[in-house]
C-alpha cells in the first residue's frame, strides 16, 4: 500500500544522515509550515488493511511499529508527503524527487497466486511535479502532481521492475497552527509492461485449470481516489487516518485470471509519538 505515513515512518526511519545533509533552516517554505520545527523524532504504531496486490481477491492485515524522523529541510525532507529531495519550489510549481513502496504479499497467503512466485517489497524512486492551480483560501488549495517511478523488488536483492505514472488532481486543507490536516485526490495509475507482467501475467509453468497462461500488456493498471488527514491531539500525540477506493474496471489486464474484483478499498490508522524536536524553526531567519 502506498501510504505516504507509511513512508514518512519507514523510510525515515531508514535515512537518519537526511538532517545532517541540510543543516540550515529553510529559507523559503510554504505558509502551512511556518512555525514548524525543522526536525521532530519518535515513534508510530500503524495498522492497515488493503488488497494483497491491486485486483486480488485476498486482504492483507498488518501492522507496523517504527521509529520516525520529520525533517523540513529546504531540499532534502521527510514529512507526510514521503521522503525525497525538493529540487525546485515556486508559488505555482514544485519540483521533487522522491520514494514511495509497498509491503510483500506472499504468494502461499493469495489464492489466486498459490504456487507462483511471491511478490517482494516494492520500493519507487522517481521525479514528481506538483502545479498548484487553485488557491481557495480557508477552503484550502488545490494542485495536479504528476509522479513517474522507477519500481524496484527487494527480494534476495534488488530488480527494477518497470516503471509507474499516476497522474492525480489533490486538494488539501491545513487547520491554523496545523492542528489538523484533510487531503482528498483523484488519479489514475499506468504501467508498462513489465510492472504489469509481475502483477498480472501467469507464464505457461505457473498455468493450472483455474489459472490460464496469460501475457500482460502495458497500459492502465487502476483509478483510485481517497481522503486521509492528521489531527494533533496535544504537542507530542497526532493520530493520522485514511481511506482509498480504487477501480480496476477497464484496466490494460482485466482478463488476466490474476484480477479477481473489479474494485478494491484500503483502510489505514496511525499515532505517532514525538519525544523530541528541533528549536530551530522550517521558516529559518526572518
Amino acid at each position: 500500500m502506498r501510504t505516504s505515513c507509511l513512508l514518512a515512518l519507514a523510510a525515515a526511519s531508514l535515512l537518519p544522515t537526511l538532517a545532517a545533509a541540510q543543516s540550515k533552516p529553510a529559507d523559503r517554505v510554504e505558509p502551512v509550515e511556518r512555525n514548524l520545527p525543522l526536525w521532530e523524532a519518535g515513534i508510530g504504531a500503524a495498522g492497515f488493511s488493503t488488497p494483497a496486490y491491486p485486483g486480488a481477491s485476498d486482504r492483507s492485515n498488518r501492522g507496523l511499529v517504527l521509529p520516525f524522523l520529520i525533517y523540513r529541510g529546504k531540499v532534502f525532507r521527510a514529512d507526510q508527503n514521503g521522503v525525497g529531495a525538493r529540487l525546485l519550489n515556486t508559488d505555482k510549481v514544485e519540483f521533487d524527487i522522491g520514494f514511495s513502496g509497498s509491503l510483500p504479499a506472499h504468494s502461499d497467503d493469495v489464492e489466486a497466486r498459490r504456487g507462483m512466485p511471491d511478490l517482494g517489497t516494492l520500493l519507487e524512486f522517481g521525479p514528481r511535479v506538483k502545479y498548484k492551480f487553485a488557491d481557495l483560501g480557508e477552503q484550502g488549495r488545490v494542485r495536479f502532481d504528476l509522479p513517474l517511478r522507477a519500481v524496484i523488488e527487494a527480494r534476495g536483492g534488488l530488480r527494477r521492475q518497470g516503471w509507474t505514472m499516476e497522474p492525480r488532481v489533490v486538494w488539501e486543507n491545513r487547520g491554523e497552527g496545523a492542528r489538523w490536516t484533510l487531503e482528498a485526490q483523484l488519479g489514475a495509475v499506468f504501467g508498462d509492461r513489465r510492472v504489469n507482467r509481475y502483477f498480472y501475467e501467469v507464464e505457461p509453468q505457473y498455468a493450472t485449470a483455474e489459472r490460464p497462461a496469460y501475457h500482460a500488456d502495458a497500459g492502465l493498471m487502476l483509478v483510485r481516489t481517497g481522503v486521509g488527514g492528521t489531527l494533533r491531539l496535544n504537542p507530542d500525540l497526532r493520530l493520522f487516518t485514511a481511506l482509498r477506493y480504487e477501480v480496476y474496471s477497464g484496466a490494460a489486464n482485466e482478463d488476466s485470471p490474476l484480477m479477481r474484483k473489479s474494485s478494491g478499498t484500503s483502510a489505514f490508522v496511525g499515532l505517532v509519538w514525538t519525544f523530541a524536536r528541533s528549536q530551530a524553526r522550517a521558516r529559518g531567519a526572518e
